[in-house]
């Protein structure tokens, strides 16, 4: 009989290892920090970009010479929303390939105990059947407005998956879908929907303004995942997995953007006009996640509400607006 696969004995404690979390001062990394410490981990560091510059490989190499980490968990990413990604392609691509290749092959040539890589659900091609499925990701090109970073994240895949085969690296990638909470960026010209929309409602009623403009047609659908969701799943991934086998990490729940306006709109209590700009790109159609495997092989599943999760992220971005 195969063994369990979430037997206690099977999974590795990192309480006692080393631990570098890369961009462990973000939104997720925060988050992943949080459980880590929870889990009484006692030696996590976060390298700042003022100290390393991960897409330089002399950096990469100097980090792991300074931090000897037993474990990475590469969060760092350089992404934003639909016109983040359509003004910085280049840049996009560049950074998130650079910081995989480089952090990838150093963690090699250290003999890493394992190495997390968290991708992107941009990384699936544009028109990938709902729910999508780890087995989709090869099936076509992704929306062509995030492409870049999409298949940068995508190409550190292929490199653990070609690692772990030829020098036994052992690896876990998991496929967040799109994330929200508090601490996440409300930069409006670099943020997310959730976040954008967000400060776009609270900020219109503060300026006692009627409406709010918000991009494409509200027919494309997505998904959001709950950020303290996320990061659980994380940390999962770095005690149960030792092989890169992609694994969606969700809610298996869509929404539409129209209805999430609406939503927030509510919640926020703004009560004026939705103007919709259809000049502006709706992005890929639909996202929506088949959980299964990460049921399976994490026995993870998302916990927090939605509704409940927006509230939270409204009442954190109140407080941090005065």
């Amino acid at each position: 009989m195969d063994p369990d696969p979430y037997d206690e004995r099977m999974t590795l404690d990192l309480r006692d290892l080393r631990l570098v979390v890369t961009g462990g001062a973000g939104f997720l990394g925060r988050a992943v920090c949080a459980r880590l410490d929870a889990r009484g981990c006692s030696t996590v560091i976060v390298p700042r970009r003022a100290d390393y510059d991960l897409t330089t490989e002399a950096d990469v190499a100097r980090l792991y010479a300074h931090a000897r980490p037993d474990v990475v968990l590469h969060l760092a990413a350089e992404v934003g929303g639909i016109g983040a990604n359509r003004a910085n392609p280049g840049r996009y691509f560049y950074a998130n390939m650079a910081m995989a290749l480089h952090l990838i092959e150093h963690a090699r040539r250290v003999a890493l105990r394992k190495f997390v890589q968290v991708g992107t659900i941009c990384a699936y091609p544009n028109d990938t059947p709902v729910p999508f499925r780890e087995a989709d990701l090869w099936r076509g090109y992704p929306e062509p407005t995030n492409a870049p970073y999409g298949i940068a994240k995508k190409a550190a895949l292929v490199m653990l998956d070609a690692y772990h085969r030829q020098y036994g690296l052992a690896g876990a990638y998991v496929l967040p879908v799109n994330l929200y909470g508090p601490h996440d960026n409300f930069d409006l010209h670099t943020s997310h929907v959730i976040p954008a929309l967000i400060r776009k409602c609270i900020e219109a009623q503060a300026r006692r303004e009627d409406r709010i403009v918000v991009w494409g047609t509200g027919a494309a659908s997505r998904e959001f995942l709950y950020v303290d969701d996320a990061a659980e799943a994380v940390v999962r991934a770095a005690e149960r997995l030792d092989d890169p086998e992609p694994v969606n990490l969700g809610t298996g729940a869509e929404i539409t953007i129209r209805d999430l306006v609406t939503l927030i709109a509510r919640l926020t209590g703004f009560d004026g006009e939705i103007v919709w700009d259809t000049t502006k790109p709706d992005g890929q159609p639909r996202r929506c996640l088949d959980t299964t495997r990460a049921a399976a092989r994490l026995d993870w599943r998302a916990a927090v509400d939605f509704e409940d999760g927006l509230r939270r992220t409204i009442e954190w971005y109140r407080a941090s607006a005065t």
